[in-house]
């Protein structure tokens, strides 16, 4: 997928494995994008499932996160299970393990996390 659609990803495409969504600011450069989208599938010969294909959606969830004309942002739902403070170890490690992901897209999460991971050494 990186391969393929290398061109695309960040610009107007986001990837995870084999989940992919096309992001435009306005609906005349969507229609365009979506056609250089086409154009690269036709290319390499891959197939989509049409089950599986949105069009024209203004926000959704996409593998747990929320896509908005805003960006991508998390899940409130997710939020609600970090919010509440850990009381076992192994609720400490699933806390971490959520920080760790976050920090993709947080750039300070990996700081404030710090003391989690070192509560767990001490452990």
């Amino acid at each position: 997928m990186d391969t393929m659609f290398a061109a695309q990803i960040r610009r107007n495409l986001e990837v995870y494995i084999n989940d992919i969504v096309v992001k435009t600011p306005d609906n005349a450069a969507h229609t365009t994008d979506l056609g250089e989208i086409f154009q690269q599938v036709r290319k390499f010969i891959m197939r989509l499932n049409p089950a599986k294909c949105t069009f024209g959606v203004q926000a959704g969830k996409f593998l747990g996160f929320l896509l908005t004309s805003r960006g991508i942002e998390a899940n409130p739902d997710k939020c609600q299970a970090i919010m509440r403070s850990p009381c076992s170890i192994k609720e400490v490690q699933q806390l971490t393990g959520r920080l760790a992901t976050l920090s993709r897209f947080l750039s300070c999460a990996g700081d404030k996390a710090f003391a989690f991971f070192a509560s767990i050494k001490k452990k």
